[in-house]
C-alpha cells in the first residue's frame, strides 16, 4: 500500500506539472487545430443572466461532468471543498450543518445557531441555518462560488461570500436526465430528473428525486458489534410547476423535501500522538471503540416551498420571491471518541445530542430590474428574512436544555451599472441591512436571562471593467460587507452563561483579469485581493474549559490570489486547473483562548493557561488549494472512449484559534477517476469510477477538551455509473 501511494503522490506530482505545463503552452505560439473553444459560462452573480468573462466579480463556475464526478460515491455538500480556488468546508456534525469557507474566512462554530459569513442560495432562496445549508443536491444545473463580500445584491451574513445552486428548471421541451452509481459499502445513488409541457405554451413541470444509501461499515470494538456506523439513507425530491400564461407574466413555483437517517462524525480517541499531526497506530478507518453515543446516530427530515414570480413592464421586469423552509432533527455523538479504557488516556467520558426541535424560515425579496439594451443597466429591491427555531441540547450528566432563536432582518438595496464606452463599465451599489437577534431558555435546569441583539449597517461597492481588446479584460472593485451580531447559547447546558458578538464589518480590495486567449482555446481567470475585518466574529470552541464562545478579536487582515484556468489542449484533450493562496492573520495582542486539554500549544500563554492568539491564522483557513482536471476522449463509432481524472490539495490549514503541533492538517489531498464509454448521440455512458482513489486518511477536524480525538475524510470508493439524457 505504502509503494501504490508513493506512486500515486508522483502521479500527482506529474499531473501538478501538467498544469505548470499547460500555461507555458499557452504563453506561447502553438500549432493547434482551431476548431474547438473553450464553452460560454452563464452565471446569474448579479442576479441576471451575464457572460463569466463579463462580469467584475471573481467567481467561479462548476457544472457537467465536474460536477457529476464529485457526486458519484455518494458524497454530500461537503464535496465541493477545494473544488473551486477559495472554497473550504468541513463539518463535526457528518452531513447536516456543513461549515463553508471563502478567502479563508468562516466559522468554526458547530452549534446548531451558527451564524457564518459564507451564505447558501439555491434556486435564489438564501439557506441560512447551518442545517438548511446541508439540503442535498440533485438534478443541479451549476454551482457558482462569487468571492469576497457580497453585501449589495445579496445581504445575509455574507462578509465572505456565497456558494449558489441552480436546480435545472421546466421547460417547453420533454427533457429528462438520471444518473445510477453503485460502489464499495453497498454505496447506491440515483439522481434524475424529468419535465417538459403539461399545456403547450401556458405550463410546464420537472420533477427531481435523489435516492442515496451506504451500508454501515465502521465497526465498534468497545462492543464488539460489526458494521454499526458510517452509513446513511438520505432521500430528497423537488417539483417545479412554470406558469407562462402571456408574455408578460412567469410564475415558478417550487415544492422540495428531504429524508435522512445516517451516521453522525465518528470521533477517534488520541488517533494523534502528543508532538505531531500524524495518525498513530490507534488509528483505524473501519474500527471505533465508542462506549456511548448509541452508535452516533443522526436523523433529519425537511421541506419547503417557493414562488418565483416575473411581470415584465418592457423597460422594467419586477421580481418576487416569497419561500418557506422547515426542518427538525437531531445528532448524537460519543464526543470523546472511545471509552475509559482507551484508546489512550481518555480523562472522563462525553456523550451529547444536539437537535433542532423545529424550525421555520419565511423570506421574501421583491426586485425591480431594468429591462433594456441601453448604456444604463440598474435594478432596486428590498429583502425581508424571519427565522425562529428550538435548539436542544442533552448533555446526558444532566437534564436537556432547550433554547429558542428567533431572527428577523430586513433590507433594501440598489446597483446601477453604466457602460462609459465599448471599453470601460463602471457599476455601483448600496445596501441597507437591519438586523435583530433573540435568545430564551425555554426548558432546563439553567434558566439563564434572555439575550438580544441589534444592528443596522450600510454596505456598498464600487467596481470598474476595462475590455482591453476583445480577449482580455480586467476589473477592480472595493467593496465593504457586514455581518450581524450573534448569539451563541450552547454553555447554557453546561450551566455557563451565554455569549454574544457585535457585528463584524469589512472592507475589501480586488484587480482581477479574465482572458480567453489564442482563439479562445485558453480561458485564464484571476485575481488578488486584500481585505481588513474590523470585530471579527469567532467561535472559541472547546479547550480544556470545553466551552463554545462566541468573541470578537480587534481586527483580521488577509490577502492573497486565485486563479481559474481552462485550456483545450486538442478537441479530445481538455485540462482545468485552479490555485488559490491565502494569508490570514487575527491582530488582537490582547485575544486569549482557552487552550487544548492535551496538545502541545505553540503560541504564548497567559498565567492561566489561556493561548494568546494574535497573528495566527484564521481557523480552517488553508494557506493554499489547488484542483486540477483531465478529461480525454478516444471517438469510437458513434460516440467515445474516454478517461476523466480530477484532484485537489490543500495547504496548511490550522484548526482552532490558538495553533498547537497536533492540530493541523498540511498537503492533504484526494483523487478521482473515471473511465468509460459515452455514447453522444444516443445520451448515454456508462463508466467506471474510485472516489478518494488513494483511500487518503485526511484529518477534517479535531475534538480538543479531552484528548488526541480527530475525525477524517470519507473512505474510498469504487463503483460503476450510468448516465443518461433525454
Amino acid at each position: 500500500m505504502h509503494s501504490l501511494n508513493s506512486s500515486l503522490r508522483r502521479a500527482l506530482t506529474l499531473s501538478c506539472g501538467a498544469a505548470a505545463l499547460v500555461t507555458a503552452m499557452a504563453a506561447a505560439p502553438a500549432a493547434f487545430a482551431q476548431d474547438t473553444k473553450v464553452g460560454e459560462v452563464i452565471i446569474t452573480a448579479q442576479k441576471r443572466s451575464e457572460n463569466l468573462q463579463d462580469v467584475p466579480v471573481s467567481v467561479a463556475a462548476i457544472s457537467g461532468e465536474r460536477l457529476q464526478s464529485t457526486f458519484a460515491a455518494g458524497d454530500d455538500i461537503l464535496a465541493l471543498s477545494a473544488k473551486a480556488p477559495g472554497l473550504y468546508a468541513e463539518s463535526s456534525n457528518g452531513r447536516v450543518a456543513p461549515r463553508f469557507y471563502i478567502r479563508g474566512l468562516g466559522n468554526a462554530d458547530f452549534d446548531l445557531a451558527a451564524s457564518q459569513p459564507v451564505s447558501i442560495i439555491q434556486d435564489e432562496v438564501v439557506l441560512e441555518n447551518v442545517v438548511l445549508k446541508s439540503s442535498p443536491l440533485y438534478d443541479l444545473d451549476r454551482v457558482e462560488v462569487l468571492r469576497g463580500p457580497q453585501g449589495t445584491l445579496f445581504g445575509r451574513n455574507t462578509t465572505a461570500g456565497i456558494v449558489k445552486f441552480d436546480t435545472i428548471k421546466p421547460s417547453e421541451e420533454m427533457k429528462g436526465r438520471a444518473s445510477a452509481t453503485y460502489g464499495s459499502f453497498n454505496t447506491f445513488t440515483f439522481d434524475g430528473g424529468v419535465g417538459g409541457a403539461l399545456v403547450e405554451g401556458k405550463v410546464a413541470a420537472r420533477a427531481s428525486v435523489l435516492f442515496q444509501h451506504r451500508d454501515d461499515w465502521i465497526d465498534n470494538g468497545f462492543t464488539k458489534k460489526k458494521n454499526v456506523m458510517g452509513g446513511f439513507n438520505e432521500r430528497a425530491g423537488r417539483l417545479q410547476l412554470l406558469f407562462t400564461p402571456n408574455e408578460k407574466l412567469d410564475a415558478l413555483f417550487n415544492v422540495h423535501g428531504r429524508d435522512l437517517d445516517g451516521t453522525a462524525a465518528v470521533f477517534r480517541a488520541n488517533v494523534l500522538t502528543k508532538g505531531s499531526n500524524k495518525l498513530n497506530a490507534n488509528y483505524d478507518r473501519d474500527t471505533v471503540y465508542f462506549d456511548a453515543g448509541a452508535n452516533n446516530p443522526q436523523s433529519y427530515k425537511g421541506y419547503g416551498a417557493s414562488a418565483n414570480i416575473g411581470y415584465d413592464f418592457g423597460v422594467a421586469k419586477l421580481t418576487s420571491i416569497t419561500a418557506y423552509e422547515n426542518t427538525h432533527g437531531y445528532s448524537r455523538g460519543d464526543i470523546d471518541g472511545g471509552n475509559l479504557t482507551g484508546p489512550g488516556f481518555i480523562p472522563f467520558p462525553s456523550d451529547t445530542q444536539d437537535g433542532i426541535k423545529e424550525l421555520d424560515q419565511w423570506t421574501q425579496e421583491i426586485r425591480l430590474a431594468s429591462n433594456t439594451d441601453g448604456a444604463l443597466s440598474w435594478q432596486v429591491g428590498g429583502f425581508y428574512f424571519d427565522t425562529k427555531y428550538a435548539i436542544q441540547t442533552n448533555p446526558f450528566f444532566a437534564p436537556a436544555t432547550t433554547l429558542q432563536q428567533k431572527n428577523t432582518a430586513w433590507a433594501i438595496f440598489g446597483q446601477a451599472s453604466y457602460k462609459v464606452s465599448d471599453q470601460l463599465s463602471l457599476t455601483g451599489g448600496l445596501r441597507y441591512t437591519d438586523d435583530d437577534k433573540d435568545m430564551k431558555v425555554l426548558s432546563g435546569p439553567n434558566m439563564a436571562a434572555p439575550v438580544s441583539v441589534s444592528d443596522s449597517q450600510v454596505s456598498w461597492d464600487l467596481s470598474a471593467f476595462y475590455n482591453v481588446n476583445e480577449d482580455v479584460s480586467v476589473y477592480a472593485k472595493v467593496a465593504s460587507g457586514f455581518r450581524g451580531p450573534s448569539i451563541q447559547g450552547r454553555d447554557i447546558a453546561f450551566f455557563s452563561p451565554a455569549s454574544a458578538a457585535k457585528s463584524e464589518t469589512i472592507m475589501s480590495y480586488e484587480l482581477g483579469l479574465k482572458s480567453e486567449l489564442f482563439d479562445r482555446r485558453v480561458r485564464l481567470n484571476g485575481a488578488v485581493f486584500a481585505y481588513t475585518i474590523d470585530d471579527p466574529q469567532f467561535s472559541a470552541v472547546g479547550g480544556g474549559s470545553n466551552s463554545n464562545r462566541l468573541i470578537n478579536a480587534k481586527k483580521g487582515e488577509a490577502y492573497g490570489l486565485e486563479l481559474d484556468s481552462e485550456f483545450v489542449v486538442t478537441p479530445n484533450f481538455v485540462v482545468t486547473a485552479g490555485y488559490s493562496y491565502a494569508h490570514t492573520e487575527i491582530k488582537d495582542s490582547t485575544l486569549a483562548v482557552a487552550a487544548c486539554a492535551a496538545c502541545t500549544v505553540t503560541d504564548p500563554t497567559t498565567a492561566t493557561g489561556a493561548a494568546l492568539v494574535n497573528g495566527n491564522p484564521f481557523p480552517n483557513a488553508p494557506k493554499y488549494t489547488f484542483d486540477f482536471t483531465a478529461r480525454y476522449a478516444y471517438p469510437v463509432a458513434s460516440g467515445e472512449l474516454f478517461a476523466f481524472t480530477d484532484w485537489k490539495v490543500q495547504g496548511y490549514t490550522n484548526l482552532f484559534l490558538y495553533e498547537s503541533k497536533e492540530f493541523y492538517s498540511k498537503g492533504d489531498f484526494e483523487g478521482g477517476l473515471k473511465l468509460g464509454y459515452a455514447n453522444k448521440e444516443a445520451g448515454w455512458e456508462v463508466a467506471a469510477f474510485a472516489r478518494n482513489i488513494t483511500n487518503e486518511s485526511n484529518i477534517k477536524g479535531a475534538i480538543d477538551f479531552n484528548n488526541l480525538t480527530a475525525f477524517v475524510n470519507e473512505p474510498r470508493v469504487i463503483g460503476v455509473s450510468i448516465d443518461a439524457r433525454f
